[in-house]
C-alpha cells in the first residue's frame, strides 16, 4: 500500500456539489489527508501497518517540545482512495495503471485502512470509492510525504 499524506489546516471533499468528506479543524488546528493507493499484493496486515503509520507519524510542530502525531493532537483525518498513485510511467507519455489494484481488491482495503485509524481513536472523514472527486485542501508547511508499506 501507498500513502500520499499532507499536513493540512483545511480539507474537504466533494461528489456532484456534495460535501461528502470534510475535516473539523478549529482555533489553527492541524488535520491530515491522506490519498491511499492499493496494489495487487496488499494484505489487511498492510492496511493496519498504514493507519499505526499515518495515525503516529510525527509531522506536527511541538509548541517548543518535541514533533507531535496525530495521535498526540488528535489532529482529524480525511482519507481518499486514489488508484492513481500506482501509476506506471516508465514508458511514452500514457500513464498505465496495472499495478493498481482493482476495486473489488482495493475498496476493502482503503476501508481497511479507516477502520484501523477509527480503532486507533482517530476521527475519520473519507471520499466516496470510486467516485469522480473534488479535493480541496490548505497544506500546512507543506508538509507532504509518500508512505509505502
Amino acid at each position: 500500500m501507498r500513502a500520499v499524506i499532507q499536513r493540512v489546516s483545511q480539507a474537504r471533499v466533494t461528489v456532484d456539489g456534495e460535501v461528502v468528506g470534510e475535516l473539523d479543524i478549529r482555533d489553527g488546528g492541524k488535520g491530515i489527508v491522506a490519498l491511499v493507493g492499493v496494489t495487487h499484493d496488499d494484505t489487511s496486515e498492510h492496511a493496519a501497518k498504514l493507519a499505526d503509520k499515518i495515525w503516529r507519524l510525527r509531522i506536527f510542530d511541538g509548541d517548543g517540545g518535541p514533533e507531535r502525531a496525530a495521535s498526540d493532537i488528535d489532529a482529524p483525518i480525511l482519507v481518499i482512495s486514489q488508484f492513481t498513485l500506482y501509476a506506471n510511467t516508465a514508458k511514452g507519455r500514457r500513464p498505465s495503471w496495472n499495478a493498481a489494484a482493482p476495486g473489488p481488491v482495493a475498496e476493502p482495503l482503503v476501508a481497511a485502512v479507516v477502520d484501523s485509524l477509527r480503532a486507533s481513536g482517530a476521527t475519520v472523514a473519507t471520499g466516496r470509492f470510486g467516485a469522480h472527486m473534488h479535493v480541496e485542501l490548505v497544506n500546512d508547511g507543506p508538509v507532504t510525504l509518500i508512505l509505502d508499506v
